[in-house]
């Protein structure tokens, strides 16, 4: 079995931890492109051409399925992907968590980069799950860059900038950009208030990895023998999983000669 999942950058780990938990046996296809992040501001255009060309240089890998693991590539490209791989390969775009979110109740916040904030797609959300709850949208710039630099300094400061933006009282926050998953400790932190009810944060790398099981016929298999592969792909060409990546727990799940998930252990 072999699962690609494509995104600018460092985005795409918390999907790809999630699947390697779930199937330690699968090979993977990272597909980035450093050389043409950020796409959050690029045009919508242009953000179409370069997930196309993430995901043909993951397909020609020939995997099971595709994960789009980033919610501006799946705003802006998810159509333009399907046209051009599936039937062939199955492509399963990243969906902000909203509707579990909605369903706890409110007040909910959407943690989402500009783009995305202002976006018809999230807006589209937002009326069809969760009409009736309290909900409001922080745009928050510059995270996605901190956390893909791994810099300390600047995620901090990206999350308290977020989080003076966020109403008190808020019971659960959808993290709207898969970045933000890998720093999920940090925005709780920033967001929990003393005394009140645990805060809850809606990712959706669990989500989308067991979708893309589920959309190939495959079982989660997490006592399986660890024995998938990971191939890098950089902007088309071959790569290596890069040395910041290591800052996440997901990146080191992920690195050559790990440990295997919880269960084989």
């Amino acid at each position: 079995m072999k699962i690609a999942l494509m995104d600018s950058g460092t985005g795409l780990l918390p999907a790809a931890a999630a699947v390697r938990r779930l199937r330690p046996d699968a090979d993977l296809v990272l597909s980035t492109d450093p050389d043409g992040m950020p796409w959050g501001p690029r045009t919508p255009d242009d953000i179409v051409a370069h997930a196309l060309a993430c995901a043909r240089a993951a397909a020609a890998h020939r995997p099971d399925a595709l994960i789009v693991a980033c919610n501006t590539a799946t705003v802006s490209a998810l159509p333009a992907l399907r046209a051009e791989l599936e039937p062939g390969i199955p492509v399963i775009g990243t969906v902000p968590a909203v509707k579990p979110a909605a369903l706890s109740g409110g007040p909910v916040a959407i943690w989402a980069t500009p783009a995305t904030t202002g976006s018809p797609y999230q807006r589209g959300l937002i009326e069809r799950f969760a009409a009736d709850v309290d909900v409001t949208a922080v745009p928050c710039p510059g995270l996605a860059d901190a956390v893909e630099a791994a810099d300390e300094r600047a995620v901090a400061a990206a999350v308290a900038t977020a989080a003076a933006r966020t109403p008190h009282g808020v019971r659960a926050v959808v993290l709207g950009c898969t970045h933000y998953e890998l720093v999920a400790d940090a925005i709780r932190g920033a967001l929990q208030q003393p005394g009140a009810p645990a805060l809850a944060l809606y990712g959706s790398a669990d989500a989308v990895a067991a979708q893309a099981l589920r959309r190939i016929g495959a079982a989660p298999a997490p006592d399986a023998a660890p024995t998938g592969t990971l191939h890098m792909i950089e902007s088309g060409r071959p790569g290596a999983l890069p040395s910041f990546a290591l800052a996440y727990a997901e990146g080191r799940l992920l690195a050559p000669g790990a440990a295997a998930p919880a269960g084989r252990r």
